[in-house]
Formats: C-alpha cells, sequence, structure tokens
C-alpha cells in the first residue's frame, strides 16, 4: 500500500489516458456507453421478461433490469478491460519499474466514467416510471465500493495469469456471460429456493444487484446475510488477487 501511495500520481496519469484512449476518434464517444446497456436492457426485458415472463418483484421489468445491469456492467468491464491491461501496455512494463499493480487499478477508476453515464441513466428511468429518490439511494457508493474490491481482485488474478497464458483474453468474455446468468440480473433472487439462497450468496454479484435493487425500489431479495456474504466474498477475492498478484509481478518483464 506504501508503494501504491507514492506512485499515485502516475496512478492518476494512467487514469486520464485509459479514459482518453477509450473514446479517442469515436463518432459517439460516452454515447456509446449509454447505447450499449440501454438496448441491452430492452431486448432482455423483450426475452425474458415479455416472452418468458420471468417476475420482477413487483418492479417495471425494464426499470428492473436495468437495475441490475447498471451493477453488472460496472463489474464486467472492469473486470474484463483490467484483466489485459498488463497485455495492452507490454512496452510500458518490460521498459520502466513501477508498481505493476498500477495498471489494472488504474482501469478499474477509468471505467467509473462509464458507471456514472449509466446512474444518469438510471435516474431518467426512475422520473420515467415515477419511482420516487429516498435516502436509501445514498447506499449506492457502499455498493460500488464492494464491486470495486471484488472486481479488482478477479482482475488482478486474471491480469496475473494472462502474462503467461494469453487463453485468457478468450476465455474471459466466456466466463463472464456466464456469471452474469448466474447472478440475478434478468431474475430475482426471490425464485432462488430459500434453502440455497445462502449457497447462491457466496457469488457477489448477487449482493450488488440485489443491493442496487433495494437502494432504487425499495425492495429486494437483499438480507443481512446475503449484504455479510457479499463483504466477506469481496474481501477474499481483493486480497487473494494481490497476493497472488505480488508473488508473481517479478517475472512479468521478463515473460511479457
Amino acid at each position: 500500500m506504501g508503494e501504491l501511495w507514492r506512485y499515485r500520481d502516475l496512478l492518476w496519469i494512467l487514469v486520464n489516458r485509459d479514459i482518453k484512449l477509450l473514446y479517442k476518434q469515436t463518432a459517439l464517444g460516452f454515447g456509446w456507453v449509454a447505447l450499449q446497456p440501454l438496448i441491452g436492457a430492452n431486448i432482455l426485458a423483450l426475452i425474458f421478461g415479455r416472452f418468458a415472463k420471468l417476475p420482477s418483484d413487483g418492479a417495471p421489468y425494464l426499470l428492473f433490469v436495468f437495475c441490475g445491469l447498471t451493477a453488472w456492467t460496472y463489474f464486467s468491464n472492469s473486470m474484463q478491460r483490467a484483466s489485459n491491461s498488463l497485455i495492452r501496455n507490454s512496452q510500458l512494463v518490460s521498459k520502466v519499474y513501477f508498481p505493476r499493480m498500477l495498471i489494472p487499478l488504474a482501469t478499474m477508476f477509468a471505467v467509473l466514467v462509464d458507471f456514472a453515464v449509466m446512474i444518469v441513466m438510471l435516474f431518467i428511468f426512475m422520473g420515467f416510471y415515477r419511482v420516487p429518490a429516498t435516502l436509501r439511494l445514498l447506499a449506492i457508493p457502499g455498493f460500488l465500493l464492494l464491486m470495486m474490491l471484488a472486481a479488482t481482485g478477479v482482475a488482478l488474478w486474471f491480469s496475473a495469469v494472462s502474462v503467461k497464458y494469453r487463453d485468457t483474453s478468450y476465455a474471459l468474455p466466456f466466463f463472464a456471460q456466464i456469471w452474469m446468468y448466474a447472478s440475478p440480473v434478468v431474475y430475482p433472487t426471490s425464485m432462488v429456493p430459500a434453502q440455497w439462497q445462502s449457497l447462491f450468496a457466496l457469488n457477489p454479484a448477487v449482493g450488488f444487484v440485489e443491493g442496487f435493487r433495494w437502494a432504487v425500489l425499495g425492495h429486494s431479495a437483499l438480507n443481512l446475510n446475503i449484504l455479510l456474504l457479499t463483504i466477506a466474498m469481496s474481501l477474499f477475492l481483493l486480497f487473494s488477487g494481490a497476493f497472488f498478484f505480488r508473488r508473481v509481478e517479478r517475472g512479468f518483464a521478463d515473460i511479457i
């Protein structure tokens, strides 16, 4: 932590660079951030809400899905972009010394720009469906912090492995897609039998998604047990990922 703090100026330089590179020479710029989840939410609402008729715990299904996508999209995007960040910065890693962990961390912070756009869209949806804003919305930063901890842990694992095994760049999108359907993005946790919900909550995304729905809609399957499991799993992913990353980062410059 002390070494990361000493290089904090470099962290913000990398964050600014990632933001600029992500939207450089794009016609729509931040419009892509809004279009992708908006189109995705409508497709999911059509397939799972209209055709499959999955329940939404009394909420409008489109708003229900978009709450889940707001949490999941940040988690998935930050995890996938950060996991490939060392490969994209191979020249920097091989030529200059600095804490290598700064590279995936910079990506995590850069994706917050996308998250801010989605939060604005979520508020627009709330206004359209006349969902009142309450003090529960103040809990969103707390759930965001948990998402960042878990996504950082997963990204540290995959980014370290990807230096030696480039297969991760192909496997991770497939893994993320499976993970999404194993999370309550398009269906409520209440569909899971009560005796299996504690096991289901070992997936940290369950707490993020249900936490966002609780903050926006005022009701969800979130309870103290799910919240504590989410905190525990997020911290486990973070510390295990950081430990593994530090153990193998000395060989990055030679392998990459």
